[in-house]
């Protein structure tokens, strides 16, 4: 799992003047909460430390440093500009050691599979699962093999590969590829 290191500065006031001037330095306004409640934390983040944790397909987790304690959090909720897609806001959930959280990881299709080697076309139709798991246990992908699909095959949630402490939230019946069989292959 990567972790990204940010540092924070605390956020001396709230509302919307003070957020649009945190934006014009340079800054992003962030939130943290905790995942057993709690009181959350107000801070600001400088915008081009976030893009490695943001515009990427990957799931990581950040590790933040706010007054000389660190934080290691997910990000729950990114707030885009409509225009310039430009970050304007982060919520973050803070991860308590033990304490189960869900998390929407990518999926990885692995192998070759027989199907598309005969002439199919594969069709993923899910990148992303939600899991639950703990911050000890926790995984930046999950892997699907796809080695044994043949023309006009599926493979489901179910056929996911997790390890011990993961477990997937979605259902288990949902199809996540498929290898469909082009025109040309139905003629014969």
């Amino acid at each position: 799992m990567e972790i990204i290191a940010l540092q924070a500065h605390r956020k001396e006031a709230s509302g919307k003047v003070e957020s649009k001037k945190i934006r014009r330095n340079g800054q992003v306004p962030a939130v943290m909460y905790k995942s057993g409640g709690g009181e959350a934390i107000h801070f600001n983040l400088d915008a081009p430390d976030l893009r490695p944790l943001v515009f990427t397909p990957k799931f990581k987790m950040a590790e933040i440093t706010l007054d000389g304690k660190v934080h290691r959090g997910i990000v729950k909720d990114i707030q885009f500009h409509p225009v310039t897609e430009a970050v304007m806001h982060l919520d973050f959930l803070e991860l308590v050691p033990g304490v189960k959280f869900k998390a929407s990881v990518p999926v990885r299709f692995i192998g070759t599979s027989k199907g598309v080697r005969e002439g199919g076309k594969f069709m993923a139709k899910m990148r992303n699962v939600t899991v639950m798991t703990t911050p000890e246990k926790a995984v930046d992908e999950v892997s699907a093999d796809i080695t044994t699909m043949e023309l006009g095959s599926t493979i489901r949630v179910r056929d996911i590969i997790v390890p011990n402490g993961v477990e997937i939230m979605n259902t288990p019946a949902v199809p996540i590829a498929s290898i469909e069989v082009p025109r040309a292959l139905k003629a014969k």
